[in-house]
């Protein structure tokens, strides 16, 4: 990327202790996340892409320190954010915010959509008259997408679309320069989907938001991501641009991601070779040797499971996790 970037992750760790009894005796570590780099634009949005229990959830909350690091840094306007004392990150923790994947159940069934708007407003200290906090609130409404009306209603009185342009609001509410979207859109009808997708690509466009867009659906990160990080396991294997994940895939991984998706063409569909996955995703408390990959990976030779393969960046637009990646596209190309 050729602008500095305005969040930058290096080598991120979340790994999670597992204990037993009452004592709690320590028995073994999960590595939920396990040395994640990247780093996004200001004004960009970054997929992170993988199957449920690769860690891309856990890697947003650890940006947002929700869930404690163990390792790595993460760097917000070139300032560690992990390495904050709790006053200096209080400082900042309104420019990076979060919209969640449940769009009810990360709002409050007790109060209206106005007082959830309002709590976070009002969260930053400045002194506001009744009538200027209800104007904010009411312009926070009508920017995605709701009458004024809206505010008067609870949760359980909106539709799930409505609901989530809710946690648009709030989060927008603390004027972020940073929004982590952790699967905006996973749990709304494919119609109202695009809708939201076009409703932060505007926002996005009109007051220059960065955004981490965590999802399952390539299709959806292919619309609105600039560049897409694979993930697998705790690791990253593939990055590119966007329109490199359909077009030159090089990693096995993301190759079976991208086959598997459904064509609606039914003639091309029933000719078009898949690649099948055997087995389900290993469990990140006993992970495999080598490359997590490759239990599941057709192509994996006997290096792949004694040795853990490094990031390749001889493309560094375009780097891969992979001993044979190369040999592998040589093939497919022939």
């Amino acid at each position: 990327m050729k602008n500095d970037p305005i969040i930058k992750v290096e080598n991120l760790k979340v790994h999670f202790g597992l204990t037993k009894g009452i004592a709690k005796k320590r028995i073994g570590t999960v590595k939920a996340v396990d040395g994640v780099s990247f780093s996004v634009e200001r004004g960009k949005t970054i997929g992170i892409v993988g199957e449920s229990g690769c860690g891309k959830t856990t890697t947003g909350k650890a940006i947002l320190r929700m869930v404690s690091s163990s390792g790595g840094k993460v760097y917000f306007h070139n300032q560690d954010v992990l390495a904050m004392k709790r006053k200096e990150h209080d400082k900042i923790k309104r420019k990076i915010q979060m919209i969640f994947q449940d769009p009810y159940g990360s709002l409050d069934p007790r109060q209206s959509a106005f007082s959830i708007i309002k709590e976070v407003l009002v969260a930053d200290g400045k002194k506001r008259t009744s009538e200027e906090i209800t104007k904010e609130v009411n312009e926070l409404l009508v920017m995605v997408g709701l009458s004024e009306e809206m505010g008067e209603r609870f949760p359980h009185e909106l539709s799930g679309g409505q609901r989530q342009r809710i946690g648009i609001a709030r989060a927008l509410a603390c004027h972020p320069e940073v929004i982590i979207c952790d699967e905006p859109v996973s749990a709304l009808d494919v119609s109202i989907q695009a809708q939201i997708i076009n409703l932060l690509e505007k926002l996005q466009r009109e007051l220059g938001l960065t955004y981490i867009f965590v999802a399952h659906d390539l299709a959806v990160v292919r619309h609105i991501a600039d560049y897409v990080c694979i993930m697998y396991l705790g690791n990253i294997v593939e990055m590119m641009d966007s329109d490199e994940m359909f077009t030159k895939p090089l990693h096995p991984y993301t190759k079976a991601l991208i086959s598997a998706i459904p064509v609606v063409d039914y003639h091309l569909e029933k000719t078009r070779k898949r690649i099948e996955l055997e087995g389900e995703i290993p469990s990140p408390i006993n992970r495999p040797t080598g490359c997590p990959f490759h239990p599941r990976c057709p192509y994996a030779k006997d290096k792949c499971a004694k040795e853990a393969p490094v990031m390749d960046t001889t493309d560094p637009n375009h780097p891969v996790c992979c001993f044979y990646y190369k040999d592998l596209n040589k093939e497919t190309s022939n």
